[in-house]
């Protein structure tokens, strides 16, 4: 969308990207409810299963998420002793975050509904449509788009020889 092109607030990005993830996290969350996790849950449950125990701050940046969001995300985990939080021994100012036997058993029954949300989300997308949806967004993520990122930026910022 160049500068001159009309306003058009429906081709916004960020709103469809939005949009389409809020539709999604219906989908999955509504499988998952008998399980008692929504997917964001979910995701920390599965990603602590891998890299258990890990800092706050490194599962985080491992969710691409703020570490306040974290922490309101995590608390009702630790409350129902799905996860636990201590200090660091190495550093008393970290914390790291563990998955707890009943988490691993929480995930291990919400499994079967993530597949279930999964291959419902494939049969209506198509399982091709899904896998190069699933590229594109990584491709997303990879992308720098931090103020000054872009060429045009670099070459603003470079001082000209006088």
């Amino acid at each position: 969308m160049s500068a001159a092109s009309p306003l058009k607030p429906e081709e916004c990005n960020c709103f469809v990207v939005r949009s389409a993830a809020r539709h999604v996290t219906q989908l999955y969350d509504q499988l998952l409810a008998p399980a008692e996790l929504h997917v964001t849950q979910f995701s920390i449950l599965a990603k602590l299963k891998r890299f258990s125990p890990i800092t706050i701050n490194a599962l985080a940046k491992e969710m691409l998420m703020d570490r306040t969001t974290l922490g309101r995300n995590v608390l009702p985990l630790e409350r129902d002793g799905l996860i636990k939080i201590e200090a660091s021994v190495r550093d008393r100012r970290a914390r790291n975050v563990y998955l707890t036997k009943a988490g691993d058993k929480r995930l291990q029954v919400a499994l079967a509904a993530w597949a279930e949300a999964q291959a419902r989300f494939e049969t209506r997308f198509g399982a091709k449509r899904a896998a190069d949806f699933r590229a594109m967004l990584r491709a997303v993520i990879a992308s720098d788009f931090s103020a000054g990122s872009s060429k045009e930026s670099a070459a603003a910022r470079t001082p000209k020889p006088r």
